[in-house]
């Protein structure tokens, strides 16, 4: 990976897996830290910021996330938080959510030394630190390229209204957006996910990627639209699948030569076979990763890496 300062800012929590088989695994996990856990395994060397109690839970997703090479920087919590996801005889799961959030104001001072700033999930959405992690961000586009995945829970979000707010305020400080056709289902009941990936890049951003699981992934910007297929793979679960993708663009975005506040306007002109090049990563990248057990993300020489 080409020299980049990255810093991804949001939850890491334990996932409490139980499996159509009747077994139960606890593993560590949250989006961000997912993100970052697989930035590292691609050769970079990703800050997270994030919040974890001093428990058993905590101790564990410290020593799996240090031990990929990704730098803590962390928050006090009075317990670590929890994810239980029930999978299904397809491997799709469904959550329950264990979690406050919260973070200190001084996280912009990490932010204003890095060349991208990635984060998502439900760091976005949960308040009071939803509106630090705005406010970090806010701050840090002047040194730094902004990505976003929405990544949307929404057992933690009844209120349908509230939480396209929240988006819309991180797809408008943000250069590449990141969601799921899931998602944008989800936050825009009745609209096509390509309306309003097109939607979102009117406010702001250069790309957004929409993936459709085993269907692939479509990359909307100004000049039109780019799309690659999936990969056929037995999938084994899809835990971490959308965040591996997530990693797999901050990668290349990374190899293609844009990272940094100054790379913004050049990303705007990407053309098509850069774009296609990311996107083909990205589904590379999950199909790995749905084919293992857990958010288990491939390290750099599994991948074929775009090139600048």
């Amino acid at each position: 990976m080409n020299n980049a300062d990255i810093l991804v800012i949001g939850e890491a929590l334990v996932d409490i897996v139980h499996r159509a088989n009747g077994r139960v695994d606890e593993t560590p996990g949250g989006s961000p830290a997912n993100v970052a856990l697989a930035l590292a395994r691609l050769g970079g060397s990703p800050q997270l910021l994030t919040q974890l109690g001093d428990d058993r839970h905590g101790r564990k997703i410290r020593d799996w996330l240090e031990d990929s090479g990704v730098k803590l920087l962390t928050a006090p919590s009075s317990r670590t938080a929890t994810a239980t996801a029930h999978l299904d005889a397809q491997g799709s799961a469904s959550y329950e959510f264990d979690i406050d959030w919260a973070l200190p104001t001084g996280g912009a001072i990490h932010a204003a030394h890095q060349s991208i700033v990635h984060t998502g999930s439900i760091a976005t959405f949960l308040s009071p630190g939803a509106n630090v992690v705005h406010d970090i961000l806010t701050q840090a586009r002047g040194t730094a390229l902004i990505t976003y995945d929405p990544n949307v829970r929404p057992a933690l979000l009844p209120d349908r209204k509230h939480a396209q707010r929240s988006a819309e305020s991180f797809v408008a400080l943000a250069d590449l957006v990141k969601a799921s056709d899931e998602d944008l289902a989800w936050l825009y009941p009745g609209v096509h996910p390509f309306d309003s990936a097109r939607k979102w890049l009117t406010r702001g951003p250069a790309v957004v990627v929409v993936t459709m699981g085993a269907d692939g992934a479509v990359g909307v910007t100004a000049e039109g639209m780019a799309r690659v297929g999936g990969e056929r793979v037995e999938v084994i679960d899809t835990v971490g699948a959308g965040d591996t993708f997530m990693s797999a663009l901050i990668h290349g975005l990374i190899e293609l030569g844009y990272n940094g506040a100054d790379a913004r306007e050049r990303l705007r002109e990407i053309d098509s076979a850069s774009l296609l090049s990311l996107l083909a990563l990205g589904v590379q990248a999950a199909a790995i990763t749905v084919s293992r057990p857990g958010a288990d993300p491939p390290r750099r020489g599994d991948l074929l890496v775009p090139r600048g």
